[in-house]
């Protein structure tokens, strides 16, 4: 590990930055790097600026990409080499807000037909409790609080590394029990994750999660585009429909500002109605049987 690596990493530390933010950081960094095969304590901001510029004309990689690159550069420059930030200037490009795609009812009960059965865990959890996939990787069965007063999972280090509380309803309750026993796994273990890799001695890879939902998609012959974090995109659209108020969607998503829960207003169907005699906040239970 070179020192300036080392000093960034300590720097982000020091911050409290969460773990996913100091890798993309440091992965960002040592692409930049990568590309002029230089220290980059040697660069300019100009120099900056050109390979921002490359990464979006020339790799055609997104304006949210460049602006992860753009943000790690500045905290670089900034918060590590001390670089005054009106002498060594490092733009961010504006992103249009883009409406996501979301699975129907139908499209999901699909879905889920066409996974192993533990891609199918992963991804009834996912839906019925609004996770992110890194956040559904790591739960453990100590998560899972099923006390008749007290129903919900407990969010270890989510986004920002905040740790909040969502949703656990009767069925995804069922449905993990049966998963844990059928994997033999006790609550009374610290280390006792609910979705493990094939060595059962680490949580489940998120790179491998995605792919997972990538080929269950393609075997349901489902076309729309996105990864597992549209079933989160479903979970708060379902909810809303279901007469859950926004405020209580954003607690349980965990954003930090009601206005970026606010656009799945308009993805709503006012159209549907919940099913007569399942709870609103049961989301598997309102699917389509198959």
């Amino acid at each position: 590990m070179t020192p300036l690596r080392q000093r960034m990493i300590d720097a982000m530390v020091l911050r409290g930055f969460a773990a996913r933010t100091q890798q993309s950081y440091v992965e960002a960094i040592y692409r930049m790097a990568k590309h002029y095969r230089r220290d980059p304590c040697e660069y300019s901001a100009q120099d900056v600026q050109a390979y921002l510029l490359h990464l979006v004309q020339e790799r055609h990689l997104s304006y949210s990409t460049m602006n992860q690159a753009a943000c790690a550069a500045s905290f670089l420059y900034a918060g590590v080499l001390g670089r005054k930030r009106e002498d060594f200037q490092i733009p961010m490009a504006k992103v249009p807000p883009k409406l996501p795609q979301i699975l129907t009812r139908e499209e999901i009960a699909r879905l889920l037909a066409h996974c192993t059965a533990m891609q199918r865990m992963l991804l009834q959890t996912i839906y019925a409790a609004g996770l992110r996939i890194s956040e559904a990787c790591t739960l453990r069965v100590c998560d899972i609080e099923s006390a008749p007063d007290r129903m919900c999972i407990r969010v270890n280090g989510g986004k920002g590394g905040k740790d909040r509380f969502t949703l656990l309803s009767a069925t995804l309750l069922s449905e993990l029990r049966a998963h844990a026993r059928a994997h033999g796994l006790s609550r009374h273990e610290p280390r006792a994750w609910l979705f493990r890799n094939q060595a059962g001695d680490e949580p489940l890879n998120i790179c491998t999660a995605q792919k997972n939902y990538q080929h269950a998609c393609q075997r349901a012959l489902i076309t729309k585009s996105g990864g597992p974090h549209t079933l989160r995109h479903d979970f708060a659209t379902h909810l809303l429909e279901g007469g859950v108020d926004l405020h209580s969607i954003q607690k349980l998503l965990g954003h930090g500002h009601l206005s970026t829960t606010s656009r799945y207003l308009h993805l709503i169907s006012p159209q549907f109605h919940p099913p007569k005699g399942v709870d609103p906040l049961d989301l598997l239970a309102g699917l389509p049987k198959l």
